[in-house]
């Protein structure tokens, strides 16, 4: 029995019944690390942290590193954050601490979460478990090519625009983006702070909604955080979906959609109306600018976030080597030239144009006003609609390299997600089948604000009926 395959409930079942023991957990989910982290390039860095006691949940955890962990390295897979390491812990942090939580290490990803394929790392690009030449998404790649290789149990990641889903999807394991201000963004390096949420990354639902459970919660450290009661997410995990109303929104099945893929998802629909539900077509038709207002909001929060990092309180301080008496301003430009990947330049540069004094009613404003009529198009399908059922992606992974050198096309691979991010609302990926490559394909469900547990409850019927989720990486073969 190879104990990092399992899933998080499984390993605490043979815990209770004395068939293992934490200490023997974390050894076997290190060793797997030693033995596949070399091709799949998910960890950037591992603790020796060993579980303590008799703790309620001592589950080998990676976490994405933008989040902070005290006195470790915390360096967004970038230049520029070399040998930053925090002095607190991230509000999830504390809470994975007090359940007993074993944490790996730091898990790779795009650079300061500026990507969809895990390829603008400093630290090397994360390949697809299921196919080491192809992408895993991003930019949470590491959380999930580690969960799909066995590397980690579980992990964290962070979602801005898609960013836990899209990885989930490629990489053929469930990752969910709850509710804005549902889980504490204290201890998040921010990309974009009106968009960020850390969320769990699984193998399986039962496992994302005890992670949920465990992360969850008002934090007065956050000023987005809401002070709601946390319900018992476990507690939704019902095979029963009749008269569940799902919706089924026409502008997420475009041209240039995958046919394998949109004949995975059909067939999800199909499950769900056998077993009772109510599928509704519903339109949301200011999605087509979704990922036009994405690129303009989001990149404008990066820019007045990166900002701090200057070379001045901490990470990378770099002077021109030519000049002895370089002034501040070369110190600036020396250091973010040095420090900043190509990617992260960009984005800069594309926020700070957009939050110019020229620019700024044209584009940032405009952006502003399309972000609260997608958000409307939400609002009012939740009337009509528990669950609004999609892809969650357009393909299936695609092959390294292959969108590298075309921003515009590695953008719109997140065009499914980023309407969730947009207007606050929590959504899920899910495996749903597998392309004629052998390669996992993801199906996307959102709800309303802080309605995870009717997500939960659909993507656990569907699981159960199904078992994509029992699928392993073609790693090992």
């Amino acid at each position: 029995m190879d104990l990092f395959a399992l899933t998080a409930h499984q390993i605490m079942e043979l815990i209770a019944s004395g068939a293992t023991s934490p200490v023997e957990v974390a050894a076997a989910v290190r060793a797997r690390i030693s033995a596949v982290n070399d091709r799949t390039n998910a960890f950037i860095r591992t603790y020796q942290e060993s579980p303590v006691g008799a703790s309620p949940m001592p589950i080998p955890i990676g976490i994405k590193d933008n989040i902070c962990v005290k006195g470790r390295l915390v360096t967004c897979a970038s230049r520029i954050l070399k040998d930053f390491c925090p002095p607190y812990d991230a509000a999830v942090i504390e809470k994975i601490r007090a359940v007993g939580g074993v944490i790996l290490g730091s898990l790779n990803m795009d650079e300061f979460a500026f990507g969809s394929s895990s390829e603008t790392s400093a630290y090397g690009i994360v390949r697809n478990p299921w196919d080491l030449e192809r992408v895993p998404g991003g930019s949470s790649g590491g959380s999930a090519a580690a969960v799909a290789a066995g590397e980690a149990v579980w992990a964290l990641g962070s979602d801005t625009g898609g960013s836990i889903r899209q990885p989930a999807s490629f990489c053929g394991v469930v990752g969910l983006k709850p509710t804005y201000g549902r889980v504490s963004r204290y201890g998040l390096i921010a990309f974009g702070s009106s968009l960020d949420q850390i969320g769990p990354i699984t193998k399986d639902v039962t496992d994302c909604a005890r992670l949920l459970n465990i992360i969850a919660g008002f934090d007065r450290r956050d000023s987005t955080s809401v002070d709601l009661p946390v319900p018992d997410y476990a507690l939704s995990l019902r095979r029963d979906v009749k008269g569940l109303r799902i919706g089924i929104p026409k502008e997420y099945f475009i041209a240039g959609i995958q046919p394998e893929v949109q004949a995975a998802v059909m067939a999800a629909v199909a499950f769900f109306r056998k077993e009772g539900a109510i599928i509704k077509d519903i339109s949301l038709p200011h999605t087509e600018y979704a990922v036009a207002t994405y690129y303009i909001a989001a990149t404008a929060e990066a820019s007045s976030n990166l900002a701090r990092f200057d070379g001045v309180e901490f990470g990378l301080r770099a002077v021109p080597e030519k000049s002895r008496k370089a002034g501040i301003v070369d110190m600036y430009e020396e250091t973010r030239a040095r420090g900043f990947g190509d990617e992260a330049k960009r984005r800069i540069m594309l926020g700070t144009y957009v939050l110019s004094a020229g620019y700024y009613d044209a584009y940032y404003l405009r952006a502003l006003k399309a972000r609260t009529l997608i958000k409307n198009d939400l609002d009012k399908a939740f009337v009509d609609c528990d669950i609004i059922l999609s892809p969650t992606a357009p393909t299936t992974a695609f092959r390294i390299g292959e969108k590298a050198s075309d921003p515009l096309a590695m953008y719109l691979s997140d065009i499914f997600t980023i309407p969730a991010n947009l207007a606050g609302v929590p959504a899920l990926s899910l495996p749903c089948g597998f392309d004629s490559a052998g390669l996992p394909i993801g199906l996307q469900l959102m709800a309303a604000p802080f309605a995870e547990e009717k997500i939960f409850s659909t993507a656990f019927a569907y699981e159960q009926a199904h078992g994509w989720h029992t699928k392993r990486a073609r790693l090992d073969l």
